[in-house]
């Protein structure tokens, strides 16, 4: 599946939970929160590899249900995860990790696993297989179907593994200056530092760890095209392929130019199909884009797979706000809405037409500060006294009683970042982390605070947050209401270009961010959101601290190792600042009751997760 990056989390915007960086995402939040990295306990390495039959919903799996024999039916049935708009088909850029991308992604660009509903690893048998042939060091062997191949006909073969590989910046080849790849992770290249071992067109591959790594099993899944970046960079296939074998960093940098930019279509059209073909059950070749209105997938005469139950996919690009009225009328088919009390009344009020689900997300809303240099929050300006400033004075508690509570009454204020309130060791790493001293709101120790930072009154505040988007809007407005009084002025920076390439988060034009991270139990995922030279920390924060117990964690099998880790870091994260966690995700999706197979989820993927599977009962 065409998932978050390994090691990375997405943006979860705009939707109820996914904004990745979540915008929400799998990274910022471009179109959906991305959730934490946290370990969930069901994906140890025994979950993962066995997979076993994902029979579904019927008997009680968390993975896929087996529809057998499947003839598409000709119909449509159409999605939103918000409105903000697909625009690339390479998601694993720093610029366009999003869920509003992977919602997309995943059914164009398959690969050898997927997340069931919980988190849990499941092997696409059709796609391949992979097996551990050592295990000091950790030796994978990937194999790919003979009858794998992309929609234009070309083999899907190691060529396009050795390229992801590249494209993650290993030493091996020159590293970042030299090759120019921008990803959004680089798990691959710095946890795999040697090439893997394969030949130019093969269809196997096998995969060197020097040193442990908790989450390898997500570090190889679905590829982009090598034949196409090859063709489009001035390059033949096989030499590039080669290039990457031979260590030949110059050549290879060739590519990073079309692999960064080239599948970016900030226009909202694919002036040319040939470069984005699928190995997935859709395709975007022969789909219809309509500008600002919706994106419509057609089936892949090529895959190989079980084809799609429903012909035509189409992902409507509409506000959240507008998601409720639109199902009701039949515009929208399945929707995630923001998770509002409103919402679910509605829902609930709309009679047999149309099927409520709800559940846990992992995915989590949180206010992270701008360290960077002028910044109110940097260490050469307020500080970390203004940082605690503005921890006092933001009435968690009430942002949960009044915009959560109502729609889960078992919901709590987050304290935690890689944990989640509904894990079994939540408490544990709880205690060891954080002392409640920000849990309730404190207006004269905030203004005191910012009398210590020396910042002249009123302290302006930005926060910016992808827009529109009601609930976020009411949370600032809840925030500006206390801070206030304490001697800040919060703006509402809401923003529609928010997650967008050059848009405020990338560029850095806020002094609090308010998105959401969406994640699906990765073990080593926050890496890059807390650490010093992390693709996803947006706001500059280093500490040696936290990047010594990454380090130790993400080189290491051992849960007690990963649990005592996870306790140093979220310590740190509390007594420095970096930011302040609020709040995990409800989960929402309403659709039409005609429908089968739409199931929830509490991963990034969101409810599309399994949309090849969606079918209008006859």
């Amino acid at each position: 599946m065409a998932v978050v990056a390994a090691g990375a989390l997405a943006l979860a915007g705009c939707t109820s939970e996914t904004e990745t960086p979540e915008e929400d995402t799998t990274a910022a939040e471009q179109g959906g929160d991305t959730d934490t990295d946290s370990e969930t306990g069901d994906t140890d390495d025994e979950t993962a590899t066995s997979g076993d039959e994902a029979g579904g919903e019927g008997d009680g799996s968390t993975g896929k249900a087996d529809l057998g024999d499947v003839t598409t039916a000709e119909d449509e049935i159409s999605f939103s995860t918000g409105s903000e708009q697909y625009n690339a088909y390479n998601g694993d850029t720093s610029a366009t990790n999003s869920t509003y991308n992977a919602v997309v992604n995943n059914q164009v660009q398959s690969g050898f696993w997927y997340w069931g509903t919980d988190g849990a690893i499941y092997p696409n048998e059709w796609f391949g297989s992979y097996e551990t042939t050592s295990e000091d060091p950790l030796t994978v062997e990937y194999t790919i179907s003979d009858e794998a191949v992309w929609s234009d006909g070309t083999p899907v073969t190691a060529n396009d593994y050795l390229l992801e590989w590249a494209s993650s910046n290993p030493e091996a080849l020159g590293g970042a200056e030299a090759l120019g790849f921008d990803p959004v992770s680089d798990t691959f290249g710095k946890y795999v530092p040697e090439v893997p071992e394969a030949e130019v067109d093969g269809k196997t591959f096998t995969v060197v760890y020097p040193e442990p790594y908790p989450d390898w099993e997500l570090v190889v899944s679905a590829a982009k095209p090598a034949h196409v970046v090859a063709e489009q960079s001035g390059l033949d296939p096989a030499e590039l392929t080669q290039a990457i074998i031979d260590g030949d960093g110059e050549t290879v940098g060739q590519a990073s130019e079309f692999w960064n930019t080239g599948w970016v279509f900030n226009d909202y059209e694919i002036a040319d199909e040939a470069i984005v073909p699928s190995s997935g059950p859709y395709t975007l070749q022969g789909s219809v884009w309509e500008k600002d209105q919706s994106l419509g997938l057609v089936p892949n005469e090529e895959f190989w797979g079980t084809p799609p139950a429903t012909a035509n996919l189409v992902f409507k690009f509409a506000a959240p706000e507008t998601h409720v009225q639109a199902l009701q009328n039949g515009d929208i088919n399945v929707i995630e809405p923001q998770a509002t009390v409103d919402t679910v009344d509605q829902l609930n009020n709309m009679g047999d037409t149309v099927s409520l689900l709800q559940g846990d997300e992992m995915t989590w809303e949180h206010l992270d500060f701008n360290f960077a240099e002028g910044s109110v929050f940097s260490d050469d300006e307020g500080g970390l006294a203004a940082r605690e400033a503005f921890a006092m004075c933001v009435p968690r508690q009430q942002i949960v009683q009044n915009l959560i509570q109502p729609i889960n009454p078992e919901a709590q204020v987050m304290n935690l970042r890689e944990k989640f309130p509904f894990q079994d060791d939540y408490q544990e790493v709880l205690d060891a982390a954080y002392d409640g001293r920000y849990d309730e709101v404190d207006i004269e120790g905030a203004a005191a605070k910012l009398e210590e930072a020396g910042l002249e009154t009123p302290v302006e505040v930005r926060i910016g947050y992808s827009a529109p988007n009601q609930r976020r809007t009411d949370e600032v407005t809840t925030i500006k209401a206390s801070c206030d009084e304490a001697g800040f002025n919060i703006v509402d920076a809401g923003d529609p270009t928010f997650f967008q390439q050059g848009g405020p988060l990338e560029t850095g034009d806020w002094e609090v961010a308010l998105f959401a991270w969406a994640g699906s139990g990765q073990i080593a995922s926050g890496q890059p959101i807390y650490s010093t030279d992390g693709g996803q920390n947006y706001g500059g924060y280093s500490n040696e601290t936290v990047d010594e117990a990454w380090d130790v964690l993400a080189t290491s099998n051992d849960p007690a190792v990963h649990l005592e880790q996870i306790k140093v870091i979220e310590k740190e994260l509390w007594d420095t600042l970096y930011g302040i966690p609020v709040f995990a995700h409800p989960g929402v999706v309403g659709y039409d009751s005609s429908l089968e197979n739409v199931r929830h989820t509490s991963v990034q993927t969101g409810v599309s997760w399994n949309a090849e599977q969606w079918v209008r009962a006859n």
